[in-house]
């Protein structure tokens, strides 16, 4: 009695096996390109929400196992060393667009100017246009914006009027903390640094300068 009762939860806790062919009153039709199955067949009318929701989730497993199928006795199968590739069609469905295609940007006077003048990447010297190519490199375009900015410095990319917060680095932190304790900031610091960096550099081209007219006086 022990053994049946035993066998009947195992044979209970096991899920069923379904079957890996899908058979519908209407076949599918597939564009494996958007790995796409389409199911003309019409859903059953049922009366309760756990009984749709169990044919709902029947006739996905159907699709997605016959999708399954199409695309394994259809697509072509390679190996690579990153593993099995299986190589999908070109889509057949043409999927809506969120946007409309963008026009073509009418050219600024600039541009024109530049195409008349031929200047920039419209100059026939060689290399201009590489040079241009360079030059865009150092720009990125910002979309709130909508034009070209510099990825660094002065109005750059990098130097957002949002960011009012910024963090501080820790050795940044501990000069703050030692000019606090002198009665003093960061800003002045560095504002007396510069000016003694200054008064250095002049006083040795002072010394350089004596040294020259010295060697020059001694060689006449």
């Amino acid at each position: 009695m022990a053994n049946s009762a035993s066998g009947a939860v195992a044979s209970k806790s096991k899920p069923e096996r379904l079957p890996i062919t899908v058979s519908k009153p209407t076949p599918y039709t597939f564009d494996l390109g958007h790995l796409l199955a389409n199911d003309p067949n019409p859903l059953d009318g049922v009366a309760t929400s756990q009984r749709r929701n169990d044919a709902l989730k029947a006739t996905a497993r159907d699709g997605i196992q016959s999708l399954l199928n199409q695309l394994l006795t259809t697509c072509p199968i390679t190996s690579s060393p990153q593993g099995v590739l299986l190589t999908l069609p070109a889509p057949a469905t043409l999927l809506p667009r969120h946007k409309p295609l963008p026009t073509p940007k009418a050219p600024t006077k600039w541009e024109l100017f530049a195409r008349k003048k031929g200047i920039g990447k419209y100059s026939a010297k060689p290399g201009a246009a590489l040079a241009d190519k360079e030059r865009r490199k150092k720009l990125v375009y910002d979309e709130e914006k909508g034009e070209w900015v510099p990825r660094w410095g002065y109005k750059g990319k990098n130097k957002s009027e949002d960011e009012w917060l910024v963090e501080v680095k820790e050795k940044d932190w501990k000069k703050e903390e030692e000019a606090a304790a002198q009665g003093s900031s960061i800003r002045g610091m560095s504002r007396a640094e510069r000016k003694d960096r200054i008064r250095r550099n002049e006083r040795k081209m002072r010394s350089n300068d004596r040294a020259s007219r010295k060697s020059g006086s001694g060689g006449a």
